[in-house]
């Protein structure tokens, strides 16, 4: 591969960090604010939820999947542990640290179940996780049809917690960032990761290369229903409360973000800072609307917007990508055909 088109490629496969500049520079300039310090704080610590979420969906869509449940897990895991701690079992889980650990471990089992659905019984990840989004809201909003609040300060600390230290930066940011440099490491420096983004680009070929591709599959979704009780806490610790409406909408923003963050709907292709970076960009985007000031009701059509965008350049990448790399393959090939004339 030549130099050139590994740039290009980098370029492409890093068009996120591009438009979160511009879209930056633009805003600095055109509305009031928004540069400021705290304004650029205030972005970083409202992007921390929908961070997860990106990250949880850009894991299932590297697979080749989709899950629509991750809003739903959000909402159920935290819901379901508080209410356990504080009407059912209260003796029993009086640990706030206990409370945390079984909060992920509820997301993760969730998404076991997603994962096995569609991965050994064979079942369409999007209607499948659909079901599953649909049956957690509703056992949720019968469980808890009021907030339940305060929380103890352990299991809120994360979402609430800052350092003064450093100007009274949300802890938040810095959990959010953490999560995101294991999961580089994990996508791009780890066996797991090279076989998962493997399974995603082409499951049959990985299979019969030995690759597990159910497990891989599997391991997916319960990373994305982990990654959503997280997104639970840091909801829950943020609000100091539990409520039925936490995570309500966010899914397709999700998508979008991982979209947008490079993130392939065919799958096989992604990478975990992209995918901040695509949360980053959803958050400045919302963000100016509030300056700006921008009616509730066209907030929802310029999310709707973003949604559309965000699958036209991943099309848009998809096909700049396979026509740079058809152009180099010519390329060779006439180079080879030459060499052979000359010999």
């Amino acid at each position: 591969m030549s130099k050139g088109l590994k740039i290009k490629l980098f370029l492409l496969d890093n068009i996120i960090w591009i438009m979160l500049l511009l879209f930056f520079l633009v805003c600095a300039y055109g509305v009031p604010r928004f540069s400021s310090w705290t304004n650029i704080v205030n972005i970083l610590y409202h992007s921390t939820i929908m961070s997860m979420l990106v990250l949880a969906q850009g894991f299932v869509l590297i697979s080749g999947n989709l899950d629509l449940s991750i809003d739903a897990i959000l909402a159920f895991a935290p819901g379901l542990v508080i209410l356990a701690a504080t009407n059912w079992f209260p003796g029993f889980l009086a640990n706030p640290y206990l409370c945390i650990l079984l909060t992920l471990v509820a997301g993760g089992v969730i998404g076991l179940f997603n994962g096995a659905c569609v991965a050994k019984l064979g079942m369409n990840a999007l209607m499948q996780t659909l079901s599953v989004s649909i049956i957690l809201r509703g056992i949720i909003l019968f469980l808890i049809p009021f907030s339940i609040f305060p929380l103890h300060p352990a299991y809120s600390f994360i979402g609430k917690a800052r350092i003064k230290a450093l100007g009274n930066m949300p802890v938040a940011i810095f959990v959010t960032l953490g999560i995101y440099i294991v999961a580089h490491v994990v996508l791009k420096h780890t066996v797991f990761g090279r076989n998962y983004l493997a399974t995603g680009g082409n499951r049959r070929a990985s299979y019969v290369a030995g690759v597990n591709t159910t497990r891989m599959i599997i391991a997916g979704f319960v990373i994305a229903g982990v990654l959503s009780a997280v997104a639970g806490l840091l909801t829950a610790g943020r609000q100091d409360s539990v409520s039925n409406t936490m995570g309500q909408g966010m899914v397709l923003l999700a998508f979008a973000g991982a979209l947008l963050g490079g993130t392939s709907m065919s799958g096989g292709k992604g990478t975990s800072f992209g995918m901040l970076g695509g949360a980053i960009l959803l958050a400045m985007f919302s963000n100016a609307l509030n300056l700006v000031g921008v009616e509730v009701t066209l907030v929802y059509a310029a999310q709707g917007t973003l949604i559309f965008l965000a699958i036209l350049i991943d099309r848009f990448r998809v096909q700049l990508r396979g026509r740079l790399l058809r152009k180099e393959q010519l390329i060779r090939l006439q180079k080879l055909e030459e060499s052979q004339e000359a010999s």
